[in-house]
């Protein structure tokens, strides 16, 4: 998902404002086209005595392959301000691309960092929260014996959600980075154990409301690679050439299903279109670009970074040792050995889709699901103030 987990972490120390959020998005799980029928709503009641002097507080937790993550903010204007965050690296899905299951000393790491997410939930005490659980989860098969053990012993309730509406939310997410003269764009999130991408085309009509933007999407896919079990199939440490390029025509391969794959291509060399990327994998790549000291947010999400400089960026990396990339600021020891496997996704990508350009977005899953619901709660109050008269009114 995406590196905003840098920034999180920052977060708790002041208030900074974080998304504008788009209004009018529809019901959690929904699109255009061939969506799936509603889900049932799984946001929680009301709290009882949710902090009101300055408004309600939502939460948002996901809990992906590789981090643990969660965003606590409050509305503010269009968008909202982030109040606290918390992030992790568990590596909840470490070994299950192999064996299948949940390993021992992968659960005890979530739920210490799942405890930690509890005691800041009980102290904003928000109105309403989501709680959402990915890939890792759903692939293993004790994913949901070990939600319920999470439920039992630190009471917090997590939904694992399906491929499709991870891409949505992730779409909603990064809506407003979404370049207002495109006629489409490819967002692509590059996970831990999968990686979610959505083509949206805006040539019938763009949505007046950029919440509804999933509307849009023509065609996604969910690919069964990421950057952990990408790592654990080729490696990560030592990466020749030549085993990334292995690595690229593996995820390549996954690439052949998508739905209108040619014809999204057709729409590339005709129209303009970019792509808009949220991992950890192209916010590092923006940082390296950027020669920056330290990560800073504030300077990556939503940079425009040029065809070139992507070509130039990752083939530094490719340069670096595995020492050299543990002692980058913009790297570190534990995202080391996953930084160059979720380059090849992205090459993949970039190969299959040549633009131009792509959009960095610091920004995801989290941040889709409290706009979310944000502006449910907003129609809510709209209704309730505004109640539809009867025909014989």
């Amino acid at each position: 998902m995406t590196d905003s987990d840098r920034s999180a972490a920052r977060a708790s120390q002041d208030e900074v404002s974080a998304i504008r959020a788009p209004s009018d998005h529809g019901q959690l799980g929904q699109a255009g086209g061939n969506a799936p029928s509603a889900q049932a709503d799984k946001r929680t009641p009301a709290a009882p005595n949710p902090r009101r002097h300055r408004g309600p507080t939502y939460a948002a937790l996901d809990l992906g392959t590789n981090n643990c993550r969660l965003l606590i903010a409050r509305p503010h204007d269009h968008g909202f301000r982030v109040l606290d965050g918390f992030t992790r690296i568990v590596r909840l899905g470490e070994g299950v691309s192999v064996t299948g299951r949940l390993g021992d000393a992968a659960m005890e790491r979530t739920m210490e960092a799942l405890r930690q997410c509890r005691n800041k939930l009980r102290e904003h005490q928000p109105a309403r929260m989501r709680l959402i659980a990915t890939e890792a989860c759903r692939a293993a098969e004790n994913g949901p014996a070990f939600l319920q053990r999470v439920k039992s012993e630190i009471g917090l309730d997590l939904e694992i959600i399906d491929r499709r509406t991870e891409a949505e939310l992730a779409v909603t997410g990064c809506a407003d980075l979404i370049e207002g003269a495109a006629a489409g764009a490819l967002m692509f999130d590059i996970g831990g154990g999968s990686s979610e991408l959505a083509w949206m085309d805006f040539r019938g009509g763009r949505p007046r409301s950029q919440g509804r933007m999933s509307a849009s999407i023509r065609s996604w896919q969910s690919l069964p690679v990421g950057v952990v079990s990408i790592a654990e199939r080729f490696g990560g440490v030592d990466v020749t050439p030549q085993v990334f390029e292995a690595m690229v025509a593996y995820v390549a391969e996954h690439l052949k299903q998508f739905r209108g794959r040619e014809k999204l291509r057709q729409m590339i060399a005709n129209h303009p279109v970019h792509l808009i990327g949220t991992s950890g994998t192209v916010t590092t790549l923006a940082g390296l670009h950027l020669g920056l000291e330290r990560y800073e947010r504030q300077k990556v999400d939503g940079l425009w970074m040029k065809r070139a400089e992507v070509d130039e960026t990752m083939k530094i990396l490719l340069g670096m040792s595995f020492d050299r990339r543990v002692a980058h600021p913009c790297i570190g020891r534990d995202r080391a050995d996953l930084v160059l496997p979720g380059c090849a996704i992205f090459e993949a990508i970039r190969r299959e889709w040549p633009t131009e350009r792509v959009r960095v977005a610091d920004r995801g899953l989290r941040e889709g699901i409290l706009i979310s619901l944000m502006d449910a709660d907003r129609v809510h109050a709209r209704a309730s103030r505004y109640p539809r008269r009867n025909a014989n009114g």
